[in-house]
């Protein structure tokens, strides 16, 4: 692989804040634009960056005073935007501060099983998804403790060149925040609504913790994401909303472990889809199954865990590539659902849509 000496310069056009929708393949064109290699996998590459996160970085986001690109600004802005590409004056878009390593992932979202909800949950809903699969903290490899986390945007379509800007829907699914020693990514279990264990985080629990704060005063949930915006996509107007309360995505048992020690699971992805050294998809696929449930009850304060019953298999996700770079880091934005009291009732929603 050959490192693409470009990325360092976003070298990206587009609007500050294209909140009023965007195209599939613009968003897509603009994470493949700078990709960190040319041909991953070449022998004797260098690794992949990885961009620190630090306490100072926290701290001055929190401060009076502090710089707007810090962190009280960015959760505002992760709460507020709804836009799916964020440039920044200066086109380089804006540092992520809690999860700046990750790879985005592109295919589809499809919902194949009986289901009781509305929107792009009902059966033989299709959508373009475009995802962003990362990890909490600095560390990227396996043998390390970490919380893996996978992010996506629907598309309401499955024509990737749809001339019309379209209005997304977001969703959010994590490991344990405070982080687990899950080994492949096959065994990761993503939820909206994940476990958290504080001091798994080490010398890193201060970050943690400041952002739980500070995520509560944007947001009223700190660890939860809720799903109606997935539950309102294209949903006919007057319709109720019906959205689970609970999603869990897991990699399909059909899918090939990738061996090896210290691998940086952006790697483990990119195997997943491609052959070394060639940057043209190799035609197999990376699935996750949806699972939804209503039921689920959630036991602790610091150290909190959740126990489900009832998940239903409704669909799948089948990504066919991947890439990582620096506008995947930088600049693709998944805005998070706002907080409802009543997660199907829009007029309880605690902050106003942009």
């Amino acid at each position: 692989m050959k490192i693409n000496s470009s990325f360092l310069g976003s070298q990206g056009s587009g609007p500050e804040d294209n909140s009023d929708g965007s195209r599939y393949s613009e968003v897509k064109d603009a994470m493949f634009r700078n990709a960190y290699y040319l041909d991953w996998g070449t022998k004797g590459d260098p690794p992949l960056p990885t961009y620190e996160v630090t306490l100072g970085r926290v701290i001055r986001g929190i401060l009076p005073g502090a710089l707007p690109w810090l962190f009280k600004q960015a959760a505002k802005r992760a709460v507020d935007s709804n836009a799916d590409l964020r440039w920044g004056e200066n086109q380089q878009g804006f540092r992520r501060l809690l999860h700046p390593n990750g790879i985005c992932l592109f295919g589809r979202w499809e919902i194949d099983a009986e289901s009781e909800y509305s929107g792009y949950f009902e059966q033989g809903s299709n959508a373009l998804i475009v995802a962003r699969y990362s990890t909490c903290c600095t560390e990227t490899r396996r043998g390390f403790t970490r919380s893996l986390s996978l992010v996506g945007k629907l598309f309401p379509t499955t024509f990737p060149d749809h001339p019309e800007p379209l209005r997304t829907a977001n969703f959010y699914t994590q490991e344990d925040i405070g982080g687990t020693n899950t080994v492949y990514i096959n065994e990761a279990e993503l939820r909206n609504a994940p476990d958290v264990t504080p001091w798994r985080r080490g010398l890193a629990l201060p970050i943690l913790l400041l952002s739980g704060i500070v995520f509560k005063v944007v947001d009223r949930e700190p660890a939860i994401r809720q799903l109606h915006t997935i539950a309102e996509l294209g949903k006919p107007e007057g319709e109720s909303t019906r959205a689970p309360k609970f999603m869990r995505l897991t990699v399909s048992q059909d899918q090939p472990y990738i061996r090896g020690d210290d691998i940086d699971f952006r790697d483990e992805i990119l195997e997943q889809l491609y052959d070394r050294g060639n940057s043209n998809p190799s035609g197999r696929k990376l699935v996750f199954n949806i699972e939804v449930t209503d039921d689920g009850v959630r036991h602790g304060f610091l150290k909190q865990r959740w126990q489900f019953r009832g998940w239903k298999h409704i669909g799948r996700i089948e990504f066919t590539e991947a890439v990582a770079s620096y506008n995947a880091d930088f600049v693709v934005h998944f805005p998070h659902p706002k907080w409802r009291t009543d997660r199907n009732d829009p007029k309880t929603q605690l902050r106003p849509t942009r």
